[in-house]
């Protein structure tokens, strides 16, 4: 059984930092594209950024390119997401997936975690 669990979200002003990560298991991880994705209330859920199975490529959108870097660990099956400099429009649950930016969350999903940006 795939299972994403993902943790570190909660509330944090404006120009502020977050870590956020998730915990892999029940699949080949090594083997997969690992994606974050966010979705606000009321809006469609927005793909962010991807990691090859390496860990050597990632890709990310316009959006947040500079400010979200997303890193793996294939020891313990973990991708992790660093948001900086955070604006009141990053608020979101925010989600890890398998697969790119193209084929994200095809085989699993977890069910995220809040990150919410306020003064």
């Amino acid at each position: 059984e795939v299972k994403l669990v993902e943790s570190g979200g909660g509330l944090v002003q404006p120009g502020g930092s977050l870590t956020l990560s998730c915990q892999a298991s029940g699949f080949a991880f090594r083997s997969y594209f690992m994606s974050w994705v966010r979705q606000a209330p009321g809006e469609a859920t927005e793909w962010l950024a991807a990691i090859s199975p390496s860990g050597l490529m990632t890709y990310a959108t316009d959006d947040v390119k500079g400010r979200f870097t997303i890193s793996r660990n294939n020891a313990n099956n973990t991708i992790s997401l660093l948001l900086s400099n955070l604006k009141t429009e990053d608020t979101a649950v925010y989600s890890c997936a398998t697969g790119d930016q193209w084929t994200w969350g095809r085989t699993g999903r977890g069910q995220g975690t809040q990150v919410t940006v306020s003064s």
